[in-house]
This record gives C-alpha cells, sequence and structure tokens, in this order.
C-alpha cells in the first residue's frame, strides 16, 4: 500500500512539473530587463577614417537602425546593423568603425561584443553567441560621431505564443501616414482601441511582433511611432529590399518572413492586416483564416474576419476574452 502512495505521489509531482514547464515555455520573454536597460555605453571616441563620412556626418542625419532577431533558445544570432545619412539620399557610411554591445535578461551590465566595420553597403554583421530564452537589447555606435541605432534580440522556447500586426494601415488609420511621420508634417494616428488591443496582448503573455512593408530606413520612425502611442516595443521588423513606400513582393517577403519566426519556435495563434497582401501572406503561411483579422476596406474578405471601424468592439468581444498564453 505504501509503494502505491509513493508511486501515485511521485506521478502526480512528475505531472505538475511537466504542466509547469509546458506554461512556462508558452509565454512570451519579459521584457523589464530592456525596459530599464542600464544607461548607454559611452565609448572613447574616434576619428572617422576617411574625410567623406565626417562631411557625411556633418552635413547629415543619421538614418542608423539594427534589424530586430528572434531565435530559438540554444540557436546562435546574428545581429545586422545598417549605418547612412540623409533623409533623402540615406548615402551608406561605408569602411568606418561601429562599437557594439549587448544587455537585457539575467544581466546587470553592458557586455561588449566587438568593433565591426561597415561594408560597402553600410551593415555590418554581428554574432552573437546562444542566449537563454529572454530579451536582450543591442546597442550599435558609430565611433566616428557616436550616433547610435538600438535593435532587440528576442530568444524564445518553443511553441511561444504570438500575434502579429502589420502597421500602415492596420494599427494607424491610413497606409500612407507613415510619410507624414517621416516628413515631419505630422504624427499617424492609431484605430481607436488598437493600441488597448496590443498592449492587452503582452499584458496575457503573448509576443508581439509587428511586420510591416516599410523601408528599413524607416525603422527609426516606426519605433518612435510606437513608443509615442504607448504600444508595447518587442519585435519589430521591416522591408530591407523595400523601394521608397512600397516593397518588390510584399506577399512574398511577409510570407518568408513569418515562416522564419514559426522555424525559430513562435507559435502564431492570430495576425491583424489590412491589405491583399497580408492576406496572401498570412494564408501562405499557413495561419487559418478563422484567426486572420482584416481592418479597412478588405474586412472579411476570402474567409477573413472582418473587423468594421475600429478596434473597441474586437477588444471587447475577441481579444478580453483570448485566454492567457500560457
Amino acid at each position: 500500500m505504501m509503494k502505491k502512495t509513493v508511486t501515485a505521489t511521485s506521478t502526480f509531482i512528475l505531472l505538475l512539473t511537466l504542466a509547469s514547464v509546458t506554461a512556462t515555455a508558452a509565454t512570451c520573454p519579459d521584457t523589464s530587463a530592456t525596459d530599464n536597460s542600464p544607461s548607454n555605453p559611452i565609448p572613447a571616441a574616434k576619428k572617422f577614417r576617411h574625410w567623406g563620412s565626417r562631411l557625411l556626418s556633418f552635413i547629415h542625419t543619421p538614418y542608423h537602425m539594427v534589424y530586430d532577431a528572434l531565435v530559438s533558445e540554444g540557436a546562435n544570432a546574428t545581429m545586422v546593423g545598417k549605418f547612412d545619412y540623409g533623409w533623402t539620399s540615406h548615402k551608406d557610411l561605408e569602411d568606418e568603425e561601429i562599437e557594439v554591445y549587448l544587455s537585457g535578461t539575467g544581466m546587470k551590465d553592458w557586455e561588449y561584443l566587438g568593433t565591426y566595420t561597415t561594408d560597402s553597403d553600410g551593415k555590418i554583421y554581428v554574432p552573437v553567441s546562444a542566449r537563454p530564452a529572454g530579451h536582450y537589447k543591442v546597442q550599435m555606435i558609430v565611433s566616428g560621431d557616436m550616433s547610435s541605432a538600438t535593435g532587440y534580440l528576442t530568444v524564445v522556447e518553443p511553441g511561444t505564443k504570438a500575434v502579429m500586426f502589420d502597421i500602415d494601415g492596420t494599427l494607424t488609420q491610413d497606409d500612407f501616414e507613415a510619410i507624414g511621420d517621416y516628413l515631419g508634417i505630422g504624427i499617424a494616428q492609431p484605430y481607436y482601441y488598437a493600441p488597448e488591443t496590443v498592449r492587452a496582448y503582452k499584458d496575457k503573455g503573448y509576443c508581439i511582433t509587428y511586420l510591416s512593408a516599410r523601408p528599413y530606413w524607416l525603422m527609426k520612425d516606426t519605433r518612435e511611432w510606437l513608443d509615442h502611442m504607448d504600444i508595447p516595443l518587442l519585435h519589430t521588423h521591416t522591408d530591407p529590399d523595400a523601394e521608397i513606400f512600397k516593397s518588390k513582393d510584399t506577399a512574398g517577403y511577409k510570407t518568408d518572413y513569418i515562416n522564419s519566426l514559426i522555424s525559430a519556435g513562435l507559435d502564431i495563434i492570430r495576425v491583424y492586416g489590412n491589405a491583399a497582401t497580408d492576406i496572401e501572406a498570412y494564408a501562405n503561411a499557413g495561419i487559418p483564416k478563422s484567426e486572420t483579422y482584416i481592418i479597412g476596406d478588405l474586412a472579411g474578405v476570402q474567409g477573413t474576419q472582418p473587423m468594421n471601424g475600429d478596434y473597441s468592439h474586437h477588444y471587447s468581444t475577441v481579444v478580453v476574452n483570448t485566454p492567457n498564453a500560457q
């Protein structure tokens, strides 16, 4: 009798442990470490290698960016930085040194990742060794003028639940409001209750991912807009090959990137968009139409779920009733 009791108790404890592990694996990494990261590192200033770079920096505004990366726990990552100047010309910063630092989950200070030299496209590629599941901030600083860019590395466990949003015409009320942001003539207005919707998912433990066809050089403005609207920053991706404000192949670009996130371990349970290319990409990536929510003129087409007017009704009837990620 004693042996049976011990066996039953051990089995019960094992099941509880497995349930706990499963619950933990399904939630998004905590962002508090990056939200409250140490003061930005200040490396020793150096002179530019080339006089043309000095002139470029003196005349033009920097439009640097770091591409966000998302990988599975145990996998190495590559953080890509892109450095250019000028809001119209976007002249690449070539053959100049960039200092790179990382901070985040479980870290009390910045870790120096090294000095890298930009290539002919103004890019650097920084290898990052495997990290525990968590959220990390990567700071890249131009040695010649101390201008900088910030990106994020998210490391997830398999099965981590996520919700994906397009930005222009989906969170914002119009596809072209990004132009006003970029030119400094206005701030794009979100749909009513769109920010509350995003925050609700974050509070429920879902990884928030933004996938936009905006060109890479709008990343700075995109981050500033999300922050200004108090919309959580987690994983944001813009099109590295977009021309002006239009991607060469928006649906193909988005499909490939969604598949890469799924391969990294994300379980994307719901998606939001407004365009035919959104609908196509989500379907190609295997997202069910029952979890594909479309706002605007194409709401409800091709079997998608319609959101009419704004997010308020959707928030109160769908988002509030969505269970927590775990």
